[in-house]
């Protein structure tokens, strides 16, 4: 499903090239669960950027589902963000002035869905995270636990093959943590490819394969 090959990314901040990627080689099946750790600066978050078709590598191959979508323009990687990957992150980056129905109601509005399908597929989602009873609550009105699951439930809506979590328990505490985390594991038992950044070794044990960073390049593997 994913196949990264010798990928690099490097940036300039001022005089200095900041080399966040060295050639990375990394195969992710369809279906499996993967954590990648390592300290700050590791390259963690640039490489599960760079899965989500949300930044451009310096150098070397991306292929999704066979497809090269190394160089592929703007527009063509929004329609492979928007149809086949759904992304959590630990700030939840949910919008105030909307209730949680119409937080996860977005991607569909965006993809053009009609209203009536746009309803049950938000219903659908909010149940699926347990929260189809407070699907009129805004942001500020939920718990942080609440919050996440909202984000879960609007990252799946489109029905994505792959989810992508940065941090997703970092905001929380340790018993709302693991609830989370059992709840994007359900979902991945249900078919989602599952890849979470994490900086907790409890998270990265849980996953059926872990992956580490250092400088920029993987150090282990481990399945």
């Amino acid at each position: 499903m994913i196949k990264i090959e010798n990928l690099s990314r490097e940036y300039r901040v001022g005089e200095e090239t900041v080399h966040a990627l060295r050639q990375v080689n990394l195969e992710i099946s369809r279906g499996d669960y993967v954590a990648i750790m390592g300290p700050s600066g590791s390259g963690k978050s640039t490489l599960l950027y760079l899965i989500g078709c949300m930044d451009h590598p310096t150098a070397g191959q991306y292929h999704l589902d066979g497809r090269n979508v190394t160089h592929l323009p703007e527009a063509a990687l929004s329609e492979i963000r928007r149809h086949q990957i759904g992304f959590i992150f630990q700030s939840f980056h949910l919008i105030n002035r909307l209730d949680a129905a119409g937080n996860v109601a977005l991607p569909l509005m965006f993809a053009g869905v009609q209203r009536t399908e746009r309803h049950e597929r938000v219903v659908s989602a909010l149940e699926r995270v347990g929260l189809a009873h407070r699907a009129s609550h805004r942001p500020m009105q939920l718990s942080g636990g609440e919050r996440q699951r909202v984000a879960i439930a609007r990252a799946i809506v489109m029905n994505p093959a792959i989810l992508l979590a940065d941090e997703p328990t970092g905001n929380l505490d340790g018993r709302t943590g693991l609830e989370i985390l059992k709840l994007m594991e359900t979902m991945h038992e249900q078919g989602l490819t599952l890849i979470i950044i994490t900086h907790d070794p409890a998270i990265g044990d849980r996953a059926r394969r872990l992956i580490t960073l250092r400088d920029g390049q993987i150090v282990t593997q481990k399945s």
